[in-house]
């Protein structure tokens, strides 16, 4: 039975990650300072036969080089996410996600891991004028978090050239789906209008809205990282739906599924954030990666979670 080790495994994506990996008979280690986590997501982790729980930072390198022990393969989801966040405090994200992503790799190196599954995002694309996205396309970070994603990815790459550690890195375009918080100031679109519009309030849109985004439902995040760790690949992988939807176009799907008559706020925009984002998955689809989810069913899986009067 494989032994799997997921930073960050209490956070959205992990957590759903370390759920399918468990139901898939891999004995799963949660790695998480659950700083983050609500009571409710460690007590469903902890139901879990075959799932350890780990309380720790990927800061701590002795702690990441005994965890790592008899590990075949690392999903590395821990890290400060969100942008707005980034720009707030980017001193912090430089220490966890650099400093604790090379962590992660030397622990990984050391313990003669067999795979690193990093967690990279789209937001390295910054902003371009060529869609979809390629992976060959120039990284151009338009915040610090972003850049300590591309900063990642050059680690991993470095890591399989120089001591033959392999690794692959996931960009991310805008996973969304069940047991997102709505509530945080970093909250991601998604829950936040649905929080909202559940609750008879008009979604709140920063900017005029006609940015768009690639979104892609947790699900299909899950099997890609679960492929891409049992495959020969290697290297930098978009995993997307390959559709994009203006921000606009997204309130009103959302107004009109949740059966409400709303009109969207508009705010300024927000810094650090890119005008459009939509993945080309051909690369990904070498590891047969394809999504499964139509935007339209995961809105109604997000929202049917709300119960709001």
């Amino acid at each position: 039975m494989k032994k799997v080790v997921v930073t960050g495994g209490a956070g959205f994506i992990g957590s759903h990650l370390t759920a399918e990996l468990a139901v898939q008979g891999y004995v799963v280690v949660v790695l998480d300072d659950f700083s983050t986590a609500s009571d409710e997501k460690i007590a469903s982790l902890r139901q879990k036969e075959n799932v350890e729980l780990a309380q720790g930072s990927i800061t701590d390198l002795p702690r990441l080089q005994k965890l790592f022990e008899g590990i075949d393969y690392v999903f590395h989801q821990a890290a400060m996410a969100r942008v707005p966040r980034s720009i707030e405090d980017p001193l912090t994200v430089n220490q966890v996600n650099i400093t604790g992503t090379l962590n992660v790799l030397l622990a990984a190196r050391d313990n003669s891991v067999k795979k690193v599954v990093f967690a990279s995002s789209s937001s390295v694309y910054g902003d371009t004028s060529v869609l979809p996205q390629r992976e060959d396309l120039i990284a151009n970070p338009l915040s610090p978090y972003a850049l300590t994603k591309l900063a990642g990815e050059y680690y991993c790459t470095i890591f399989t050239q120089l001591y033959g550690l392999s690794t692959v890195c996931l960009r991310y375009f805008n996973v969304y789906g069940p047991g997102q918080d709505p509530h945080s100031q970093y909250a991601m679109v998604i829950p936040a209008f649905i929080d909202r519009v559940a609750r008879n309030l008009p979604p709140v849109i920063h900017g005029d809205g006609e940015q768009s985004r690639d979104f892609t439902f947790i699900q299909d995040v899950v099997h890609a990282n679960i492929l891409a760790a049992k495959s020969t690949a290697e290297g930098i992988y978009n995993i997307g739906s390959g559709r994009s939807i203006t921000i606009n176009q997204l309130a009103e799907k959302i107004i009109k599924l949740m059966q409400k008559d709303l009109k969207p706020i508009h705010e300024k925009g927000r810094l650090g954030d890119v005008k459009h984002a939509l993945a080309d998955i051909t690369r990904a689809r070498t590891f047969d990666y394809e999504p499964k989810w139509k935007l339209e069913d995961g809105l109604k899986m997000v929202a049917s979670s709300y119960t709001h009067d």
